[in-house]
């Protein structure tokens, strides 16, 4: 889980300030030790930790934080509102040209993740209405361009490549000028990395950027090399003069380093954060909510994007008002399940959760293979079987849990379940009912 160890450092530090009704210049000075051998340890920039450090300390100390009741709780708001600062302050949205096409390139080291991430910034820009296109320019790295033409499929995106082509700059300029504005608004150009960066890379680099004059040159960031990807956005920048980052593979990151230490290096905003495998897991970064995660405050907004997206509204309308008759039946839950699934890994989501300790949870695992099962268990039920259970008889539950490579005594657990929640289901409110609900289903 991204930010893992450093948030769980910070909230030890902070839980000590909270605990005390009057702090002192001694437990500030105390705290601040222990908040800056987090972020060190955390892989953030030295120069960024010194500067962090003697922000936060100056206004603790102020009159304000040492004489308030709750200057714990002060203190918290301080770090909280420095480290939004120090990760951009807002959203930093995709520029947009005024004269389609909009033209994204994509730049970045081999092994970041750049040519997954272009098919993820495609799958967003589609949520938004957009028609991207995607382009090959990797002519070096064997089956480049059809692994793009396969993350093009993916995501219903338009492919252009020239296989016979090894001139990058030329393919580049070919997709821009012959862009059908009829079929796609945005270009996005995945361009070659290297394993280590390079005068020819990056002349190629340049040479792209002034033949497509693009919108936005968004450096993708491998999260998990910590340091070396300040290092790595710093030349990037200095040649290219990126509009923006992406980190990559987040939810592997439980340091952070990265992304706290990027924008404050490059005065580069970070605009998206991709974590997973699946195309749809790629969020725009907010530093706000960034910020609450690492703090354990949660990230309730993220958390209700992810749910207006995932969920289908008019089926939870229906759903609401089966839930109030009591008419909820296997169809629905298995559907709740699949739109669940949606949100992306459910240790995840719990982790956007207000007060959830991420040590507890880093010990508590979630079982999605019981919910695979518990899915095929549904899914060997005939219609009727899934309408109404109660006609679910011996033998019908040896045919269920041979169809679903389980047991009967996997699908008696179910079956007495789902009965007991039935019978509930009008007694409880929709907030006790959900907790009850994933409880009893291994959600």
């Amino acid at each position: 889980m991204a930010f893992e160890s450093l948030g769980e450092k910070l909230q030890e530090t902070f839980k000590k300030l909270k605990g005390r009704g009057k702090v002192s210049e001694k437990d500030v000075k105390e705290a601040m030790r222990e908040i800056k051998m987090a972020l060190l340890e955390a892989d953030v920039n030295f120069k960024v930790v010194k500067s962090f450090e003697a922000s936060v300390r100056e206004k603790a100390l102020g009159s304000e934080v040492m004489e308030s009741l709750t200057p714990g709780q002060q203190i918290i708001k301080i770090v909280r509102d420095e480290l939004t600062a120090l990760m951009g302050g807002e959203e930093a949205k995709l520029s947009v040209s005024p004269k389609p096409p909009t033209v994204i390139m994509m730049v970045g080291l081999q092994g970041a993740g750049k040519t997954t991430t272009t098919g993820k910034i495609a799958k967003y820009l589609k949520k938004q209405g957009k028609r991207p296109l995607l382009v090959a320019c990797d002519v070096y790295r064997p089956a480049a361009a059809k692994q793009l033409e396969v993350v093009s499929g993916y995501v219903d995106a338009g492919f252009f490549s020239q296989p016979e082509s090894k001139d990058a700059v030329a393919i580049a300029k070919e997709a821009v000028a012959k862009c059908d504005l009829s079929l796609y608004d945005t270009v996005i150009i995945d361009t070659a990395g290297r394993l280590h960066i390079d005068e020819e890379l990056m002349e190629e680099l340049v040479n792209i950027k002034n033949a497509t004059e693009p919108d936005e040159i968004l450096l993708v960031v491998d999260s998990m090399t910590g340091q070396d990807a300040v290092n790595v956005a710093e030349t990037f920048n200095n040649k290219l003069d990126i509009t923006g980052v992406i980190l990559s593979k987040l939810d592997s990151d439980t340091r952070g380093g990265a992304a706290i230490s990027v924008r404050a290096v490059t005065g580069k905003p970070i605009k998206f954060a991709a974590s997973g495998e699946k195309m749809d897991d790629i969020e725009p970064f907010y530093p706000d909510r960034m910020a609450s995660r690492i703090l354990g405050m949660g990230d309730v907004l993220t958390l209700i994007d992810k749910a207006q997206e995932a969920f289908d509204q008019k089926k939870a309308a229906e759903l609401e008002k089966k839930m109030r008759e009591a008419s909820f039946n296997l169809n629905d839950f298995l559907d709740q399940m699949d739109q669940m699934k949606n949100m992306g890994p459910i240790d995840n989501i719990l982790g956007m959760l207000p007060g959830v300790n991420k040590k507890a949870l880093s010990g508590v695992s979630v079982d999605e293979k019981q919910m695979g099962r518990t899915a095929a268990i549904i899914k060997s039920m005939t219609a009727k079987e899934r309408e109404n259970p109660s006609v679910i008889n011996a033998s019908r539950k040896k045919r269920i849990a041979d169809g679903s490579g389980t047991s009967v005594r996997d699908v008696n657990v179910l079956l007495n379940n789902f009965e007991n929640m039935q019978k509930m289901m009008k007694q409880l409110s929709n907030g006790k009912f959900m907790k009850r609900f994933g409880k009893k289903f291994g959600m």
